[in-house]
């Protein structure tokens, strides 16, 4: 089976964000950099999907060439080659942008079936992944929990508000990858060094123009002090008083 599992580079968790003079963007100065947490959890899905049903895992993403760093931990993890679609400006594309451009090259590669993270950690916008499918015309199960593969289709779980939902699909699929799927594995000694040896290709990204363009950034708005108006339960219809009137949450 052709797998691939689409991963992003994100800074880490404890980035400290700053505005650019431009007004429009971050500083990425000193920022480190790591795979998207959920998509790590893609790429544990597609290794234990070759290992259970054959085939082979290509890891792709959109990046800058200094982001095989990142990319070379996925292949210590199991992946068997990477592709990496270079560009230094990857983190101002928009969804459509990424999507396309996703797309284009996941066509070209012949994928059955593809895993991505539910959502970036960094963008927050869980878009990528049914647009990509959309424009593909393919099947596409979002926040999966559970899964398994069946001749020519599978099943899976997905987490909604309302419950779990089970969704039979066919290939090829995206599947979007949420929280319990799976637990990622850590790369030994052995797959780093298998990981120098594993094909790592560079290849130009398509240039698709961004449909959403930021216009500014600025910090949220200081909160307020907070204020004592009482002790006991004398204090109590202050408390709601200030809650209905001042803050308007009743």
């Amino acid at each position: 089976m052709n797998i691939v599992a689409c991963v992003k580079r994100v800074p880490t968790t404890d980035a400290q964000a700053e505005i650019a003079a431009d007004g429009t963007s971050l500083k990425t100065d000193g920022f480190q950099y790591m795979i998207s947490f959920y998509d790590e959890i893609a790429l544990e899905q597609a290794v234990q999907t070759k290992e259970a049903s054959g085939g082979e895992v290509t890891v792709l993403t959109i990046g800058p060439a200094s982001g095989s760093k990142e990319v070379r931990e996925c292949l210590a993890k199991g992946g068997d080659k990477a592709i990496v679609l270079a560009d230094d400006a990857w983190m101002q594309r928009d969804c459509r942008s990424t999507a396309k451009t996703l797309a284009t090259k996941l066509q070209e590669l012949g994928a059955e079936l593809v895993f991505m993270g539910r959502v970036a950690t960094d963008r927050d916008n869980a878009a990528v992944g049914p647009m990509t499918a959309t424009y593909l015309g393919w099947a596409c199960v979002t926040d999966v929990v559970e899964m398994t593969l069946e001749d020519g289709g599978g099943t899976a779980k997905r987490e909604t508000e309302d419950g779990v939902e089970t969704v039979r699909f066919s290939l090829p699929a995206i599947i979007t990858c949420d929280k319990g799927l799976n637990e990622p594995r850590y790369a030994g000694l052995k797959g780093i060094m298998a990981a120098k040896k594993k094909p790592l290709e560079e290849a130009g990204a398509e240039d698709v123009p961004n449909q959403a363009v930021v216009t500014g950034v600025a910090p949220p708005p200081e909160r307020k002090e907070g204020r004592i108006v009482g002790e006991g339960v004398e204090a109590i219809p202050a408390l709601i008083d200030a809650l209905r009137n001042e803050a308007q949450v009743l």
